[in-house]
């Protein structure tokens, strides 16, 4: 299958804060580019023993942590999570595993929407709390960057294996 490249490359010139979330918004755009087009059968199929770790699976929890990190820690909103939490520990996975592929991908995006206006509310000095600690939001987006990566290059060999679309 064909996928139709539509992610925002990040600027190659620009100041720091442009292009942390340039960045970051270039691998958000390969996390939907990834799972866009197969069915929910595809992207919840196990391909690693981990089980866990299926293109809905990783969708749900990188949603999961745009709303984390933003919501929860920087923009002070409770985390809806936490009763999930207690029950099942891998609560952010598993949740994909009974969502429709089309609204898990909806839901990331609108996650992300939503973490983009909570970041642009905050200077990349900012402090927030998590778990007592100070954290800044450049480490945020600087782990975020880490953290869509990392996933994103899990997605990338998922949707190999599922139907053979390759590339970045």
């Amino acid at each position: 299958m064909t996928v139709t490249d539509t992610r925002p490359e990040p600027p190659m010139v620009a100041a720091e804060r442009e292009q942390l979330a340039g960045f970051l918004d270039f691998l958000r755009g390969t996390v939907v580019m990834k799972a866009e087009g197969l069915t929910d059968e595809q992207a919840r199929r196990p391909l690693v023993p981990s089980g866990l770790t299926t293109i809905a699976g990783l969708v749900s929890h990188l949603t999961y942590v745009e709303q984390y990190w933003f919501g929860v820690v920087f923009d002070g909103k409770p985390d809806a999570w936490t009763d999930r939490f207690k029950t099942d520990p891998d609560a952010e996975f598993t949740e994909g595993m009974t969502t429709p592929l089309p609204e898990l991908i909806e839901n990331y995006t609108q996650e992300c929407a939503r973490s983009r206006a909570v970041s642009a509310k905050f200077d990349l000095d900012a402090t927030a709390k998590r778990n007592g600690e100070p954290v800044n939001l450049r480490w945020v987006l600087i782990h975020m960057i880490e953290e869509t990566g990392r996933h994103a290059g899990h997605l990338d060999l998922l949707r190999e294996l599922l139907d053979g679309s390759t590339g970045e």
